[in-house]
């Protein structure tokens, strides 16, 4: 059965790959990107299967108008990818305020707003699927990332709250949690602070150190399997409340989630002890 898929951030990375597998099988996507010929050739390509809208998410107006208008014009959209953001390098106190400002404006707040803008849609057409392309590093981070993942956090606990509300209207939402993926994403669309001497002998500089001379060792995920692995959870009933990908994602949230486990088990004691007396 022929799909409608949206999916922001079309241009590079998984964005670009779910969008070429899906054109490739024979669905339809509506596809946002920054660029007017970022998807020339898949234009070119695809004709009327492929529906393309200038979009920057960190405005809420044009995120509106750009979906209110994909669902207009298509009738009908059953999955809404909200893939569109960048990564942000550096210790706290080497990033920007604007550095900062811009990361929680794109990958927060305009994950939040392609949410908002898709879900009436989604309520009256009697249902459908988000899926949210979050990160490894939404339930853990690395040094150095510690803003990039306060936006995977973030959304996290955006659809925590927001899963259970839409829930009744047939609307199912996936977070995809991918490791380290040979995409551009530490490349030539991420953002960089300033790097200061002082944190050399640190984690920070460690991280910065490994990660200059790992190569693609420090990049075990395949892009292409990734999206297929999207795609195929789009099928899935019911949705995956979340798909942790590539073997790196793996271990990190496993470490993560079980040291905070047995942190929480430490405290049982002390938390039931803070209630009102009966």
């Amino acid at each position: 059965m022929v799909k409608t898929w949206l999916i922001t951030g079309a241009s590079s990375g998984f964005g670009r790959e779910l969008t070429g597998l899906l054109l490739q099988r024979g669905d339809r996507v509506a596809a946002t990107v920054r660029k007017p010929d970022a998807l020339a050739d898949l234009a070119a390509q695809y004709g009327d299967r492929i529906w393309i809208a200038i979009l920057d998410v960190t405005n809420s107006t044009t995120v509106r108008e750009a979906i209110d208008r994909a669902f207009a014009q298509l009738k009908r959209i059953d999955v809404v990818v909200s893939n569109a953001g960048y990564a942000l390098f550096g210790a706290a106190e080497e990033v920007r305020d604007e550095q900062i400002e811009r990361q929680l404006n794109t990958n927060l707040l305009g994950s939040i707003h392609v949410a908002r803008a898709a879900i009436p849609h989604l309520r009256r057409q009697g249902g459908g699927r988000i899926i949210q392309i979050s990160s490894s590093v939404g339930q853990a981070a690395y040094p150095t990332m510690g803003v990039y993942a306060a936006t995977k956090w973030g959304i996290e606990g955006f659809y925590e709250g927001t899963i259970p509300e839409i829930a009744p209207f047939g609307i199912e939402v996936t977070l995809v949690e991918p490791g380290a993926s040979r995409t551009n994403f530490a490349s030539s669309s991420a953002d960089v602070g300033q790097p200061l001497d002082v944190y050399d002998e640190t984690p920070a500089g460690e991280f910065r150190r490994a990660a200059a001379t790992a190569g693609l060792a420090m990049f075990p995920g395949d892009p292409r399997k990734v999206a297929k692995a999207i795609i195929a959870s789009a099928e899935q009933t019911p949705a995956p409340k979340r798909l942790t990908l590539g073997s790196d994602a793996y271990a990190l949230v496993h470490a993560a989630l079980t040291e905070r486990l047995a942190n929480l088990e430490a405290q049982k004691e002390l938390a039931y002890s803070t209630d009102v007396n009966a």
